[in-house]
């Protein structure tokens, strides 16, 4: 699993961020302190810091000195809006920078293409007998391959990266198909149908009353 730190001195910024991107299959931790940061960088392995600027103990450019001989990639997310700040942010070797308040969904976008820039999406999927290699688009259930369709596909890699989640329908049918959720359509319905089929998830694949489905595994 992709493990991630989120550095910010306001919780409920970080309660946030955890929270959209363990949904989206990511492990956060989280610290609101800058030289809490430090120590923990030291001690553990992550794969992105998602780091603000205005911090107790070490601010955020202090912080990124030390990074950046690790080689980990790092995403500030910061209140200061001032080019200069943007600027220094990247010149000291951030991937990204993004001004507070940002939209949750743009984040994991942001994460997501950090991540693959790097190299560091994981390729091989699992959910009991059930497997995907994502980088070959291959699908095999005890062994044997299973074909799918596209929608099918996005569905399954969603699914698995969120085991014992609960997904809203408008969050699955926006990032499959790339559209806006309209309440009264079955089409995610009937795929969802095909999946349990076709993964033999009958009693894995769950209906979530007013949310829309969870994978139990």
């Amino acid at each position: 699993m992709i493990h991630i730190l989120v550095v910010d001195d306001e919780k409920p910024i970080c309660d946030l961020i955890d929270i959209n991107l363990s949904t989206a299959g990511y492990h956060c931790r989280c610290v609101q302190d800058g030289l809490a940061a430090i120590d923990l960088i030291e001690k553990e392995n992550f794969d992105l810091i998602l780091l603000d600027i205005m911090l107790p103990g070490a601010d955020g450019f202090d912080i990124m000195e030390y990074i950046r001989p690790l080689k980990v990639p790092v995403i500030f997310i910061s209140a200061k809006s001032d080019v200069k700040d943007k600027v220094k942010g990247l010149k000291l070797g951030a991937e990204d920078y993004l001004v507070k308040p940002f939209d949750a969904l743009e984040l994991v976008a942001r994460v997501e293409v950090v991540l693959r820039r790097f190299h560091k999406t994981e390729t091989i999927l699992s959910a009991g007998d059930v497997t995907v290699d994502t980088e070959a688009r291959k699908v095999m259930r005890k062994g044997v391959p299973v074909v799918l369709t596209n929608k099918e596909y996005g569905l399954l890699v969603l699914f698995i990266q969120n085991k014992n989640v609960a997904l809203f329908k408008e969050r699955l049918y926006e990032k499959v198909w790339q559209d806006e959720y309209i309440a009264d359509s079955r089409t995610l319905e009937l795929h969802v149908q095909r999946l349990r089929r076709k993964m033999g998830w009958e009693k894995n694949l769950v209906a979530v009353y007013k949310v829309g489905y969870r994978l139990e595994i």
